[in-house]
């Protein structure tokens, strides 16, 4: 019995995180259940705390990265970029989208996935726009590498900080692991992606002028088809777009927000070399979002402080804890003896692809925040094992839409900007990249251990 109810409260939790009635937060219905588990007896208190207390450092560095990620969006980082993307992209879209995979891969992999679908993905949509390229293969892109591209730091994810606490391995030895694991499925799926949008990625750009309206349609949302010209509603490229990402026509040499990267740069390299001092990255994130919040604190310290907070999402940083209390439950149940298993113990090319597969699993049955709270102290004390669950946990949520809360924020984000992603070619592509980079990647995993492990 108590199996069942821990994991009908999950499932609550998870469909209330899903559906956000009339936009509440996802801590409405966490913090209640995670208060539930304990008040029946299936968490003990002591227990509960320990997972928060467990889980502090943790959400504390997703704060300063949140709030880190909006400020350098507001310095015009992300829009420094489109612009490079716009005059590089040189009216190709297939020049775009190697693009779009360069620039995906580093803002996950340094300001975390939740940057690249929030701010990244919306200067994507209007630079493919702009240049009147498909804009399916690109913002795809954005939502896969928010995933895939989030191997490499343990900065780049929630589920990556969770896992390099318990892997035992430092900053520099977590990267130099998963580089190799990172850059071939990153290979991988680009490859996919070509192959997939052929079609598309055939059709050439036309970039807007300022007097001609784009015709902007779903491209073959819900029918896995590609992109095909309509007489859909003219949506003409506002000013600014045309002015942001200019036109292949015209192409700006687009100046670089020096002092914003140079801020990024920094804390980019103060993550390793805090850990040396015993600095966790939490902090370092803190003061290079300090740094670039001064400027701005100076002139407007109420107006600015309150936005700030805004940008910290504080419902969401109850909602973390609360999830692994939940969690600690059903880790707890039944289920959990069962998961556990199935966990392999050795980390062999068969214990490793066995993980993966079953975080993978996990991951899009339960998501895959619920799967890493699960599976990572299962295999704490084994950091081969710890890896390859991140692989599963990581990759995996490329098949399906709840598989993460990030690709549910990616939707959100396309609707928010008149973009309606399909449903049928989503899965689709997900069905041909999920099991190929879950093997690739794992097998880059297995020859990095051998080689530097």
């Amino acid at each position: 019995m108590g199996t069942v109810v821990a994991l009908l409260v999950l499932a609550g939790v998870l469909a209330f995180a899903v559906a956000r009635p009339r936009g509440l937060p996802e801590a409405t219905a966490a913090v209640p259940a995670a208060l539930l588990v304990v008040l029946t007896g299936l968490v003990g208190w002591g227990e509960a705390w320990d997972e928060i207390v467990e889980l502090g450092p943790t959400v504390a560095f997703l704060a300063a990265v949140l709030v880190l990620s909006a400020l350098a969006d507001e310095a015009g980082v992300f829009a420094w970029a489109g612009r490079i993307a716009a005059a590089r992209g040189k009216g190709s879209p297939t020049r775009l989208l190697g693009i779009v995979f360069v620039l995906a891969s580093l803002v996950t992999a340094v300001l975390s996935l939740d940057a690249t679908v929030v701010l990244l993905t919306p200067v994507v949509l209007r630079t493919a726009r702009a240049m009147r390229a498909p804009t399916s293969p690109h913002v795809y892109a954005c939502a896969h590498l928010a995933n895939s591209a989030s191997l490499l730091l343990p900065v780049s994810n929630l589920t990556n900080l969770l896992a390099f606490a318990a892997s035992g391995l430092t900053f520099v030895s977590f990267a130099g692991l998963m580089t190799l694991p990172w850059l071939v499925v990153i290979a991988a799926e680009y490859l996919i992606f070509r192959l997939f949008f052929a079609r598309d990625l055939r059709t050439p750009a036309n970039p807007v002028q300022a007097a001609v309206p784009d015709l902007v349609t779903p491209d073959g949302a819900g029918s896995g088809g590609p992109a095909t010209p309509a007489p859909a509603v003219p949506v003409a490229a506002s000013p600014a777009d045309l002015q942001a990402f200019g036109t292949a026509t015209t192409p700006a040499a687009p100046r670089p927000p020096a002092f914003a990267l140079a801020v990024l740069a920094a804390t980019l390299l103060g993550f390793p070399l805090g850990e040396l001092v015993g600095v966790h990255p939490a902090w370092v994130a803190a003061l290079g979002a300090l740094v670039l919040a001064v400027p701005r604190l100076r002139s407007a310290p109420i107006a600015e402080g309150r936005r700030l907070l805004g940008a910290v999402h504080p419902a969401f940083l109850l909602f973390v804890p609360a999830l692994g209390v939940v969690v600690l439950a059903v880790r707890d149940s039944g289920f959990g003896t069962l998961v556990g298993h199935l966990v392999p113990e050795q980390a062999t090319l068969p214990g490793l692809l066995a993980a993966a597969a079953l975080a993978a699993l996990l991951a899009n049955l339960l998501n895959n925040l619920p799967a890493t709270l699960m599976l990572v102290p299962l295999t704490a004390g084994n950091p081969g094992l710890t890896l390859a669950v991140l692989l599963g946990v990581n990759l995996g949520p490329n098949l399906t839409y709840v598989g993460s809360l990030a690709t549910l924020l990616w939707r959100q984000v396309l609707h928010a900007h008149d973009h309606e992603p399909g449903n049928r070619r989503f899965m689709l592509l997900g069905a041909l990249t999920v099991p190929v980079t879950i093997v690739t990647g794992t097998v880059a995993l297995w020859l990095a251990l051998r080689l530097f492990g």
